[in-house]
């Protein structure tokens, strides 16, 4: 089963089951079975790593780890970040519906750039995260001018920390993400999705369901949907850990941590827009 976000949808590599591990003793000197291989370490031959399933052998130090990810995903959310805060400070409010729309759009296109490619550019990461913080910048715009900054502040110190107990659960608890809890996931964010393109359509023509909105008071059946949405998020986030997770165990080549940090930022973004969503129904 593959994960629901598009950046490892897409990737064979993050989706591949690790590789085949022989039994402890077997292949060994002196068990029986023991072939001498040749030009083994020690004779003028260069170290590999193990390579991952499909993969080619990557040489020792150049793959993938845990500190290349966290390093990527620093930059890719420092980028956000920056061009975020330039938005919210700069942008005139008659301009702020249509850098809504046009950040969006081409977020969106730039989310399809990154997980099509086989071979994850840095240079177009960078500009999703220009782009998806010019679209953050002028979204938080639209509530702080509704609301209040500190709206915003407990939107932004509520994302890094429910992201931050996610994987601490994750890594504590050693939570496992097996094929049912990934396909429940799978089908509750198409389902999700679904509702909003429908919600959407609907309110092109001025039907208002009533389950996406800005504030305005308390609003059961949005409060519901938020709610929803930021469980699903929280269990992408999950199924994003373990993804990075198999593709250190693979031993994917290093230029693959930034497709890695890449995923993380697009579910992080999408946290942060519904607990911010969320936390406007409880403000007048």
């Amino acid at each position: 089963m593959r994960s629901t976000n598009p950046v490892f949808t897409r990737s064979e590599s993050f989706n591949a089951p690790a590789p085949y591990q022989a039994p402890a003793g077997y292949g060994q000197p002196g068990q029986q079975g023991y072939e001498q291989p040749y030009g083994q370490q020690g004779y003028g031959q260069p170290t590999y790593a193990q390579p991952g399933y499909g993969q080619p052998a990557q040489p020792a130090g150049q793959v993938m780890t845990v500190d290349d990810v966290i390093t990527k995903s620093a930059i890719t959310m420092g980028v956000l970040i920056l061009s975020a805060a330039a938005t919210f400070m700069f942008l005139p409010p008659t301009l702020l519906l249509p850098t809504l729309i046009v950040s969006a759009i081409v977020g969106f296109v730039s989310v399809l750039l990154v997980s099509l490619r086989r071979v994850v550019n840095p240079a177009f990461v960078m500009l999703y995260s220009v782009i998806e913080g010019a679209f953050i910048g002028a979204f938080t715009l639209m509530f702080a001018l509704r609301f209040d900054a500190g709206l915003v502040i407990q939107a932004v110190l509520g994302t890094f920390m429910a992201a931050g107990v996610t994987l601490f659960a994750y890594r504590f608890f050693r939570i496992k993400i097996t094929s049912k809890f990934r396909r429940i996931v799978t089908l509750g964010t198409f389902a999700f999705l679904g509702l909003v393109l429908v919600n959407l359509v609907l309110a092109v023509f001025g039907i208002n369901l009533g389950i996406r909105t800005v504030g305005g008071g308390f609003n059961i059946i949005a409060l519901v949907v938020s709610l929803v949405a930021i469980g699903l998020a929280v269990a992408n986030l999950l199924m994003d850990f373990d993804y990075v997770e198999q593709g250190i165990r693979n031993r994917l080549p290093a230029s693959e941590s930034w497709r890695a940090a890449f995923g993380i930022t697009v579910t992080m973004v999408w946290l942060y827009t519904e607990l911010l969503r969320l936390m406007s129904y409880f403000r007048n």
